[in-house]
């Protein structure tokens, strides 16, 4: 009887050990599979694949290859005027710029063509030929402008919806830093802040992206790519009081101008009908004189001209502007670039401090 016991207890615990050994396969089987699939997902977001030479490719070098022929340097020539003392002297400059129609629209900063004084305009493209240029719109608030080349087939970026941008998204910038012999010089980063405000020599600029990418001043007019490759912005900054401090102009600020140039050939701004300036230049003033203000933030209307849209809408001098549309006003630059998105017969609301009350009027371009 001991003896079948003891055959009986062998048995059980060879039945237990099979159980637990097929137990544990299956655990490393699972933990194998779930490595490869990490392995696999890791490869996936690193977005790097295999062409047909066998030589690997990463996002920047697609963005790369996808975005350098629209992309163009830009040379001018500025005279400045001459006075009793002095002879009127010839001033050459080099930025970038972005072509976004193939027939020969080219996108670009306005202080790249010298806010229209530039003397001659010309553009060299990524196969190394180039062509006389003209002006056909500028904005030096704005710090936009766009070149007309007579050429066709061209080929142009893809724009990107600047207002999808996030915080920490690939930025990829390809510019002409330093002048033409680094010509089409690539960086990369990161986005590193949004709706930013910079001051330069010609106005408070507001609502920029921010990016960590090497910018320098020949970079300025070209493009901020995302990692499709698509244009998110326009470079047009660089602090001098920081490195890795690079600006640029949201894409969809310049959607609507780039559209009324191809189709009339020009852009017709709408106009309020103020004179204005800061309201904190203003706040300023009036605390020196021991006056008290209600907001420092928006436009102070120091004029309104007869027969305006604003006359019509009902604003009056001393008023000041805070909000048109959905967009609150921070300062004239806002008002300016706000302007931008409407077209003459538009109607909107705006929303006014009088005497430290808020009013909404409505106003028709």
């Amino acid at each position: 009887m001991s003896r079948k016991k003891g055959l009986g207890l062998v048995v059980i615990v060879a039945i237990i050990c099979s159980v637990l050994s097929s137990f544990l396969t299956v655990i490393v089987l699972n933990n194998n599979s779930n490595l490869t699939a990490s392995k696999t997902n890791t490869s996936a977001t690193q977005s790097i694949s295999i062409n047909s030479e066998g030589k690997s490719t990463n996002v920047y070098q697609a963005v790369t290859e996808k975005a350098m022929p629209s992309v163009v340097g830009i040379t001018t020539t500025t005279v400045s005027s001459g006075n009793m003392f002095s002879m009127a002297t010839e001033t050459e400059g080099v930025g970038t710029g972005i072509i976004v129609d193939s027939n020969g629209y080219i996108l670009t900063n306005s202080h790249v063509i010298s806010d229209g004084k530039a003397k001659s305009v010309n553009v060299l493209f990524n196969d190394g030929s180039s062509i006389d240029g003209q002006v056909l719109w500028y904005d030096s608030q704005l710090d936009l402008a766009i070149v007309k080349v007579n050429k066709t087939g061209l080929t142009p970026a893809e724009l990107g919806d600047s207002d999808k941008v996030s915080i920490g998204d690939i930025s990829i910038a390809i510019g002409n830093p330093l002048g033409l012999e680094l010509q089409r010089t690539v960086t990369q980063g990161i986005i590193s802040g949004l709706d930013r405000t910079i001051t330069t020599e010609n106005a408070t600029m507001t609502g920029l992206i921010q990016t960590d990418a090497s910018i320098n001043s020949g970079n300025s007019g070209g493009p901020l790519l995302n990692e499709s490759g698509q244009v998110i912005g326009i470079n047009t900054a660089k602090t001098s009081e920081g490195e890795s401090l690079g600006f640029a102009i949201p894409i969809n600020q310049a959607k609507s101008i780039i559209q009324s140039v191809i189709k009339d050939g020009s852009y017709e701004k709408v106009t309020l009908g103020i004179k204005g300036y800061d309201a904190s230049t203003y706040a300023a003033y009036a605390q020196a004189q021991g006056q008290q203000v209600t907001t420092d933030e928006g436009v102070y209307v120091a004029e309104v001209v007869s027969g305006s849209a604003a006359e019509k809408a009902g604003i009056k001098s001393g008023d000041i502007i805070v909000k048109i549309g959905d967009t609150k006003l921070t300062s004239m630059s806002d008002l300016t670039k706000s302007l931008y998105t409407y077209k003459s017969g538009n109607s909107t609301k705006i929303v006014v401090n009088r005497d430290g009350k808020e009013e909404t009027l409505n106003v028709t371009f």
